[in-house]
């Protein structure tokens, strides 16, 4: 199973016709589910902090736990099929957090196995939840030798 923990709602239909897309097509290869936190909108450190204890109590130690942070390491999309397939190898679920708008808390960058980076640019957080199922069902079409878009 796949799980994408993720800070803040979807308001544009747009990107709730999207991401509905792609679950949909990821559905054909992996159970997936969403876990939409609230946002916060404090100071840096206390919205941090505050987004930082709902991510943790929504994480399995005995995930494969991934975190999209802007200093993680980069991987073009074939690499990101090969991490699907090692990670379901050693684990039987992956969960991605994908944090605010000030990014992820210390501890959440700690219990990650692997902290990703898509990009040195930054994705407004909505639009990053549509790239993240669109790259996670990219990788499943390599896995399975299936033709898809380059």
């Amino acid at each position: 199973m796949i799980k994408i923990v993720c800070v803040g709602k979807i308001k544009e239909s747009f990107y709730k016709e999207a991401i509905a897309e792609y679950v949909k097509r990821i559905s054909k290869y992996q159970k997936l589910t969403i876990v939409e936190l609230p946002d916060f909108d404090y100071d840096k450190v206390k919205t941090i902090y505050e987004e930082e204890k709902l991510i943790v109590n929504n994480l399995d130690k005995k995930d494969y736990i991934i975190s999209l942070c802007i200093e993680g390491k980069k991987v073009d999309s074939k690499t990101f099929s090969n991490l699907l397939t090692d990670s379901f190898t050693t684990k039987s679920n992956i969960t991605f957090v994908i944090g605010g708008s000030y990014g992820l808390g210390e501890k959440v960058k700690q219990m990650s196995d692997l902290k990703l980076s898509f990009s040195d640019l930054t994705f407004p957080h909505q639009l990053f939840r549509v790239i993240l199922l669109e790259q996670i069902y990219r990788g499943f079409k390599i896995i399975n030798n299936e033709s898809y878009h380059k």
